[in-house]
């Protein structure tokens, strides 16, 4: 079978491997006619990264490009990217990286067109609707992990650098208007990313099933997701090099990202302060919490999640899952606490208190209280 796609939903996705020789033909098809190739640090000398560029500039594109992102972009880096795009008459944005970069090229291509500040548009109610729709600038995503899935994302999560919150900046024309996903710019991933950012799309597609909220697409994605995890994710840790399971990888993280406008939960709610206040990995995070998170919400959950566990073929029910997740993780080098992941004497009032600020909650199958979710944290610490 090849795994090769072009797809509508939920917009314009151009798949699978070598797809980013299509770059400047997405560019042309979004409009854009001098992109800014938005990417991290990490990223910007890399072969997959200049080879973009090079395409870029022989269809007399430019090669331009602002990598000044943290792996938890703030509002500085927001800032400064605005100020590259403006600078150079940019038309557009190729958002290219994992979550930071993916984010950061998103909202860059938001705000530069904006006469508020960037707070004025967190994801709070309708205050999205205050900014000038028509100012948004196109973007192109190219996704070179497979996790995040913010690629068919309408949101970015930032960090405020003061306050030290991850907040969601949310618009409708965040989504891109093209996505390439082509996994071979994956296969450089090293190890410890790749189970970090796969376990992030089985995070999103766990706590999307688990949701409360009524969405049945969401509800079947999200556990097809999960099975692609299941399936793929063991044999792209052993072998970076095997592209079907880095395809399938590509495929639930886009899935993950699309299933979780059901409803994200505590897992989440947690991940995003620590990962504020300490810089931990997101989809590490969002891994080394799940164990207690899925024991928290069993009363509400077991027989969905037995359900779940039917379908993936895990014998044994909502328990059978644990044990699935426990041995997962395990085999992955997951660290079973946020001390084993390097949190020494973790702020537990605040971490507490922005889990319970944070939009995610208002997807957790149990209503998280201040007492609840302290112990919940004293289970991970």
């Amino acid at each position: 079978m090849s795994i090769t796609a072009n797809w509508s939903y939920p917009t314009s996705i151009r798949f699978g491997a070598g797809r980013i020789s299509e770059i400047a033909d997405a560019c042309a098809s979004a409009g854009i006619r001098n992109p800014l190739l938005v990417t991290d640090r990490g990223l910007a000398h890399m072969e997959i990264t200049t080879k973009t560029l090079d395409l870029l500039e022989a269809a007399g594109l430019g090669r331009a490009i602002f990598a000044d992102v943290d792996p938890n972009p703030n509002e500085k880096n927001a800032a400064s990217g605005v100020k590259v795009f403006k600078d150079g008459n940019h038309d557009g944005v190729i958002a290219f990286g994992g979550g930071a970069g993916l984010d950061l090229g998103k909202l860059v291509a938001f705000l530069a067109g904006q006469t508020r500040p960037l707070w004025d548009f967190e994801d709070i109610g309708d205050w999205w609707m205050r900014a000038d729709a028509d100012a948004i600038a196109p973007i192109v995503a190219v996704p070179t992990t497979a996790g995040t899935g913010s690629e068919v994302g309408r949101a970015s999560v930032i960090t405020n650098s003061v306050t030290e919150q991850k907040k969601i900046i949310f618009h409708p024309k965040f989504l891109p208007s093209v996505v390439i996903c082509d996994p071979e710019l994956t296969v450089g991933m090293p190890k410890f990313i790749t189970a970090g950012t796969g376990l992030d799309a089985f995070a999103h597609c766990v706590e999307a099933f688990c949701s409360p909220h009524y969405h049945p697409m969401s509800q079947g994605m999200a556990l097809e997701g999960m099975r692609l995890v299941k399936e793929y994710l063991p044999r792209a840790y052993a072998d970076g090099g095997d592209i079907e399971a880095r395809a399938h990888m590509m495929s639930a993280a886009s899935m993950g990202a699309t299933a979780f406008q059901k409803g994200l939960g505590a897992i989440h709610a947690l991940s995003h302060p620590i990962g504020a206040m300490y810089h931990t990995h997101h989809g590490t995070t969002n891994a080394v919490c799940m164990p207690a998170v899925l024991q928290f919400n069993k009363p509400e959950i077991e027989h969905v999640m037995g359900q779940a566990a039917n379908y993936l073929g895990i014998d044994g029910g909502f328990d059978g899952f644990c044990t699935y997740v426990d041995d997962l993780n395990a085999s992955l080098g997951i660290p079973k606490s946020l001390t084993a992941l390097g949190i020494d004497a973790p702020d537990i009032d605040r971490i507490v208190q922005g889990a319970l600020d944070d939009l995610s909650t208002g997807g957790n199958p149990v209503t998280m209280t201040a007492e609840n979710t302290r112990r919940l944290l004293l289970e991970i610490v």
